[in-house]
């Protein structure tokens, strides 16, 4: 019995010791994905270092190689955008493609803090019920029909721009909002109804950054490259002047596409429920506190400062530090500076890296290189005419802009070489460059065309057929808005 008992203890033993083994498992299918897109990445990087022509130095080669590899891991990311700006950095000096300093260099831009303030301050306006009372309060008096709450949609970002620089952070305040007054609606909510207030969400973000130059990445990377190749200096007023009439003019544009994209029925268009709604919420709301009062003179003189940046000299970095600091200070603030500085870090990295790239991008030669690739006579005729180099720098980069998604990535890619063109030819690098910034903004066709895109798709409630047509017809709106604003208002101004 004891020996019976024995073996038994022992077999049991052993039973257990196999079924313990873990099985190895097969990789999931996104994680093969992600590996094969970050293979393809460095197969493209090297394909364009091998293909570039021999009279290319090392340098502008693998430069090259480096701003094609980061194009695609920030378009597909099969690793995080932060990470990807990490190991640029770490190439680039690897490599040795430009200096320590150069490659360091983004971090050091002003750049870099205006949108760290950016996100700080919008942070603090977060923490009081201002943007919710604004919405409801826009909501309760216009939003009881299909027009007037398409409209609120899209003319809340617009006022939103002026104090929260991120078009990210200003998407995901207005989705909740859109989302919720669907949800009040209710059945009439999910047919095209949904569709086009969901889209209204996404156009009225990206449109809301077009004059004010802290309101988009992409403006502030603009004049930053002017600054550092050329010394030309934009003041955010100077950009407010070029692109406002594009801005007011867009807005109403957008609106009556949507409309005529999405036809709604009588009963559809009418839902006088959802401003009862509205109206209660705005109510229990009560009045204007302390804190929505402290941070609304705090806005205001930030704004101010910004407005008069001709007058003081004032960095527009600076005022917008100035209002982190206020919103902080005991006292005088109305929130504590441990929520101030929770801000998405990936995007202090992506804007530096940038940066960092485009600065490299020069410095090793390869913006001279591509500048004289590209610098057939045709082209070069072409940009000597100021109104057909609108029409010309529109097409281009709408067309590159659809294969390199990420804003920041086109601009910092795009911008250099227009700069070198526009030297070549003796055209206007602030024309050239400002309608190349303003097509790279307005990416309204694919969902990865702009963060206010990507945000709405997240909802999980629009697809990306819904932005196809649309999004064509307001490409082609916002170019023929663009051409007719450089013939008229841009001529006046003595910018074309």
């Amino acid at each position: 019995m004891t020996i019976s008992y024995e073996k038994e203890k022992v077999m049991a033993s052993s039973n257990t010791r196999v079924n313990v083994i873990p099985k190895s498992k097969p990789l999931p299918k996104p994680e093969i994905s992600r590996l094969l897109t970050l293979f393809l990445g460095i197969v493209l990087s090297a394909g364009i270092y091998l293909v570039l022509p021999a009279e290319y130095t090392e340098s502008a080669r693998i430069m090259l190689a480096l701003l094609a590899l980061s194009v695609f891991y920030w378009t597909f990311e099969p690793i995080p955008i932060g990470l990807t700006a990490v190991m640029m950095l770490v190439l680039m000096l690897v490599f040795g493609v430009a200096d320590t300093d150069i490659v360091y260099s983004g971090f050091a831009s002003p750049a870099v803090f205006l949108i760290i303030a950016g996100m700080m301050l919008a942070k603090g306006v977060n923490d009081t019920t201002l943007t919710k009372r604004m919405a409801y309060l826009f909501l309760s008096k216009w939003g009881g029909t299909a027009k007037g709450l398409l409209a609120c949609i899209m003319v809340l970002p617009q006022i939103q721009s002026l104090f929260i620089p991120a078009a990210a952070v200003r998407t995901t305040l207005m989705l909740p909002v859109a989302t919720m007054s669907l949800d009040i609606i209710g059945e009439k909510a999910k047919g095209n109804l949904g569709k086009m207030i969901l889209l209204g969400v996404a156009f009225g973000g990206t449109i809301s950054g077009t004059a004010i130059m802290t309101a988009a990445i992409g403006n502030i990377l603009t004049v930053e490259l002017l600054k550092e190749f050329l010394g030309i200096k934009i003041s955010y007023m100077q950009w407010f002047m070029y692109s406002f009439p594009i801005w007011l003019i867009l807005i109403p544009v957008a609106w009556y596409l949507l409309l005529k994209c999405f036809p709604l029925s009588e009963e559809e268009s009418s839902f006088p429920h959802v401003k009862e709604e509205l109206e209660k919420k705005l109510a229990d709301l009560g009045k204007l506190n302390k804190d929505e009062k402290k941070c609304l003179i705090i806005l205001m003189i930030i704004v101010a400062l910004w407005f008069t940046e001709p007058i003081h000299g004032l960095n527009s970095s600076i005022p917008a530090l100035i209002g982190a600091i206020l919103m902080a200070m005991p006292g005088i603030g109305f929130t504590k500076w441990d929520n101030l500085v929770k801000i998405n870090f990936d995007t202090v990295l992506l804007i530096g890296a940038t940066l960092s790239l485009g600065y490299a991008f020069n410095k090793s030669g390869a913006a001279k290189f591509v500048g004289e690739s590209l610098s057939s006579d045709w082209i070069l005729n072409l940009l000597r005419s100021p109104i057909i180099a609108v029409i010309v720098i529109l097409v281009i980069t709408h067309i590159l802009h659809l294969a390199v998604a990420n804003v920041s990535t086109a601009v910092v890619t795009l911008v250099p070489i227009f700069i070198g063109l526009a030297s070549k030819a003796g055209a206007d690098p602030v024309l050239i460059c400002m309608t190349a910034s303003l097509a790279c903004l307005h990416g309204y066709i694919l969902v990865v065309e702009s963060t206010p895109n990507i945000i709405v798709y997240s909802s999980g409630r629009i697809q990306q057929k819904e932005f196809l047509m649309p999004g064509i017809w307001l490409t082609i709106l916002m170019s023929f808005v663009v051409i007719l604003v450089a013939l008229s208002w841009w001529n006046w101004l003595g910018l074309l």
